[in-house]
């Protein structure tokens, strides 16, 4: 599932190590941390982050047809063990891009790469239900939301030290729900 995937405004393809400059311009902004583990990055840790995804086949860049640009990334990765056939979706896009329907057309287009050629089961995300852009974009999807996690998570911690605990919505889509075409 390395194959390019070109849709009406975005290719998805894999990383290039020279995709650096484009993830600095997302992965430096706080508000892409708000709801993911992690802090800014700078110039050199974005560049490291595009070299080490671009040695992955988990990670898919999100790359505007118009401009060329790599304006997201998404993870989809086939979770263990592997005759269970099912994958973990998930998805960062730039601030700057987000609520423009980018995300939900590259990842319907590698949801639909997965679950036909790719012979998928099921597919699994996970979101903060604070998100709700990330659940609207799963349920546009087709997902059905299964389960919510209270307090199984945290990215940050308080001034003391002490986890900031948040919940998970547990999402899913089978590939036999066929309301993913």
């Amino acid at each position: 599932m390395i194959t390019p995937l070109t849709t009406s405004q975005l290719t998805l393809r894999r990383f290039r190590p020279d995709d650096g400059a484009d993830l600095y311009e997302y992965l430096s902004d706080p508000r892409t941390y708000r709801f993911e583990p992690g802090e800014p990055l700078d110039r050199a840790q974005a560049g490291q982050c595009a070299a080490e995804m671009a040695a992955s086949p988990d990670f898919w860049a999100v790359e505007l047809n118009a401009s060329g640009r790599v304006i997201g990334q998404i993870y989809l990765k086939q979770i263990e063990p592997p005759e269970y056939l099912t994958c973990e979706l998930g998805y960062i896009m730039s601030p700057a891009y987000q609520h423009q329907g980018y995300g939900a057309e590259a990842s319907a287009a590698l949801v639909r790469q997965a679950l036909t050629a790719g012979g998928m089961h099921r597919i699994v995300a996970h979101c903060n239900p604070e998100n709700i852009a990330s659940w609207r974009l799963l349920e546009k999807l087709g997902f059905r939301r299964e389960a919510l996690h209270r307090q199984d998570i945290f990215f940050r911690r308080d001034a003391a030290g002490a986890p900031l605990w948040t919940d998970t919505y547990v999402y899913a889509l089978l590939a036999a729900d066929r309301n993913w075409t």
